[in-house]
């Protein structure tokens, strides 16, 4: 997959969004939409943990880049 959009960033220090930052690094937090190549099935975070996270993984270098819920 790949992030089609970052709808906006938190600042952790005040837990205001952060709309026109579109860089997500490291230890951010923030809003994003996913583009897959396949269709995945999924539920929200609140009804299933399971099924409602994601990891994203570096395809060339099998790193831990990303991890998510689901909302």
């Amino acid at each position: 997959c790949m992030v089609k959009e970052v709808k906006y960033k938190m600042d952790i220090n005040t837990l205001h969004k952060v709309e026109g930052d579109k860089a997500i690094g490291m230890n951010d937090i923030g809003r994003v939409s996913l583009r897959t190549t396949v269709p995945l099935a999924f539920d929200p975070y609140d009804r299933n943990r399971s099924t409602g996270s994601v990891i994203l993984i570096d395809e060339g270098t099998n790193e831990t880049v990303a991890a998510g819920m689901i909302v």
